[in-house]
């Protein structure tokens, strides 16, 4: 752990203060983040498992639902560095790379709720057609184009900020390297750069956003015209884990973009504004969305308590149960 009083080159490097006024408390802040990646973790990591040994699994929907557990998994690990103390020093060029993974992972997960929003709406409005609008080559189209949107459109602002002469400040008041916080440090003005990145956010945010209203509105319509209580209460239950998500993805992200730019927010308010966005979601989003789904609660039942308590009897059990 580097002292804060120790002189570096502030154009080569950042020094990541963590949580100013807090390191006093840093074993326990250890403890409570390294719970909180390993139960992040390991409720993803079921998921995949799940999804990718069930074969009645293989479906578009899971497969939209496996690719949102592994972007909770990777913007996870990105974000292990708050794990390593405060005052710790990183490069420039390597503060900006994990910045860009982290902006790249949320991007991917914002497009990919509004994908599974359409698939919800397909399966509700146009059940005769599902298995031809969403079919398994659709999809995977649909995930390469949303992976590539998700890596591509950071990649301008990256390139702006990482441009940007840094020698009044290198010191990061934040966890990690957020990119809020870093464009603070600039000695040269950087109201357009901020104001672009700005704008590529809330296109990437309200834009699927209103997208993902227009579609349960239309969800809404087709439910209020079904003439069977079960099915009006199936459609809901289905599409009810997902608005909980929207509003996680969608909502929390804006609030970091806007909320920032208000100047009497403190270092501490702003660390728990980006915990918000980055920590919240991966780690509730099995609990939500995944363990509430009867397929993947039986998938686990089928190959995790059978195969745990009757090992050798557990491949007849699990083909019985397909």
């Amino acid at each position: 752990m580097s002292d804060p009083n120790t002189s570096l080159p502030s154009a080569s490097y950042f020094i990541i203060v963590g949580m100013p006024g807090l390191q006093e408390h840093y074993t326990t802040l250890f403890f409570m983040f390294l719970l909180l990646f390993l139960a992040t973790i390991l409720g993803n990591l079921l998921i995949l498992v799940l999804v990718s040994l069930d074969l009645g699994l293989h479906t578009p929907m899971y497969i939209f639902l496996w690719n949102l557990t592994l972007l909770d998994v990777l913007l996870t690990t990105a974000l292990l560095a708050v794990l390593w103390g405060h005052y710790r020093t990183i490069s420039i060029a390597g503060c900006f790379l994990q910045m860009y993974f982290i902006i790249s992972f949320a991007t991917v997960e914002i497009f990919l709720v509004a994908a599974m929003a359409y698939d919800r709406y397909v399966a509700v409005v146009k059940p005769l057609h599902y298995n031809t609008i969403i079919s398994t080559r659709v999809c995977l189209r649909m995930m390469s184009t949303i992976w590539a949107l998700g890596f591509l459109l950071p990649v301008v602002p990256g390139i702006l900020a990482i441009s940007m002469p840094y020698s009044t400040s290198n010191y990061v008041l934040h966890c990690f390297c957020d990119y809020p916080t870093a464009m603070s440090l600039p000695c040269a003005d950087v109201t357009a750069q901020v104001n672009f990145a700005l704008l590529i956010a809330m296109v990437v945010d309200w834009g699927p956003f209103i997208f993902v209203l227009f579609t349960y509105c239309r969800i809404i319509i087709a439910v209020m015209k079904m003439k069977s209580n079960e099915s009006c209460k199936k459609a809901f239950y289905m599409c009810s884990s997902l608005i909980v998500l929207v509003v996680l993805y969608y909502v929390s992200s804006a609030v970091v973009y806007i909320g920032l730019r208000v100047d009497s927010i403190s270092p501490i308010g702003r660390i728990f504004i980006g915990g918000l966005n980055y920590f919240l979601t991966p780690l509730v989003n099995p609990i939500i969305y995944s363990l509430r789904n009867k397929k993947i609660m039986a998938a686990a039942q089928r190959y995790i308590i059978i195969k745990c308590l009757f090992p050798h009897s557990a491949k007849n059990t699990v083909r019985a149960a397909k």
